[in-house]
């Protein structure tokens, strides 16, 4: 059972691509865990801004979305589908979540897209809609985690709203306190280094 621990304990975490990691879709991603346990794993991609605004596919959430207020890749799954991520200032306690959110891990959330808009509009801090997921399935993530694709980080939840999603991948590393945040001076392409 004390493996059962580990694994739930990545809910809520950000997953930051190592500059090794050689999967087109995740160079330089910074992933959010929505969700961790033996049957697998999911998360969005935080920085994989679209040129598709939100309310060009959702128009009642536009106005909630934060800037820039476009879609967002979460990941290369399920491109077609759409979650909302938001974050509830002060954290709403499990009595006092508003309808159509669901707490992932402190102040961050899923936002039920099927709901009113309004239901949440007034406890809305920020709001970020994706198109897609990043999955993996039993097993896999761990694999991955110890063939050093991901580095393993605490979420904040600005990370969820980044007004510079482009500068996210740097910012988090930069923040840590450890070797970690050397990492953030990596060059883009090292072959000009």
């Amino acid at each position: 059972m004390s493996g059962m621990t580990e694994v739930s304990s990545l809910t809520g975490r950000l997953l930051v691509a190592t500059p090794a990691l050689a999967d087109p879709n995740f160079d330089r991603a910074v992933v959010l865990l929505l969700d961790h346990d033996e049957k697998g794993s999911l998360g969005v991609v935080l920085n994989r801004p679209t040129p598709v605004g939100v309310g060009d596919i959702l128009e009642g959430w536009a106005e909630l979305a934060g800037e820039p207020g476009v879609v967002f890749q979460g990941g290369p799954v399920q491109l077609d589908s759409a979650l909302g991520v938001a974050v509830i200032p002060g954290g709403a306690s499990v009595e006092r979540a508003p309808l159509g959110w669901r707490r992932v891990h402190g102040a961050i959330g899923l936002v039920d897209l099927e709901a009113p808009p309004e239901l949440l509009a007034s406890a809305l801090g920020s709001l970020r809609i994706f198109a897609g997921y990043a999955g993996w399935g039993p097993g896999q993530l761990q694999d991955e985690l110890t063939e050093g694709a991901w580095y393993v980080v605490e979420s904040e939840p600005g990370d969820v709203s980044s007004p510079a999603p482009e500068r996210l991948w740097r910012e988090v590393l930069r923040r840590q306190r450890s070797e970690l945040a050397m990492v953030a001076t990596y060059p883009d392409d090292p072959t000009l280094n």
